[in-house]
């Protein structure tokens, strides 16, 4: 290395194999989908949206009264969190149901 780094920093990072070796330890696949899991979680409405879901399954309509918020706002937070596997919805007749999955029980609120 050309900088100028602490002794024992650079001692250490020798020891490990280097910049090199050390930059091959990171799990680009496991950063990339925790990164999408904060993404996705990022947003309060897009938590207590799960934290409804988690107590039990609500439809569209219940979702847009409780959070009273208009439905292109709702449909596209709903898109989030289940393009993320966080929910499932099922269509019942004329209404959408959504439950929470497992994956989405682990980081509810």
């Amino acid at each position: 290395m050309d900088m100028k780094i602490p002794g024992d920093v650079e001692q250490e990072l020798e020891s490990k194999g280097g910049v090199t070796a050390l930059m091959e330890k990171i799990d680009e696949d496991f950063i990339e989908e925790r990164s999408q899991i904060h993404k996705s979680l990022s947003n309060p409405l897009r938590l207590k949206i799960l934290a409804l879901l988690s107590e039990q399954k609500l439809c569209v309509c219940l979702l847009k009264e409780m959070l009273d918020i208009k439905d292109s706002k709702l449909s596209y937070h709903l898109s989030v969190l289940k393009e993320g596997d966080f929910i499932e919805g099922e269509r019942d007749a004329n209404f959408m149901i959504y439950r929470i999955t497992d994956k989405g029980r682990k980081y509810a609120p």
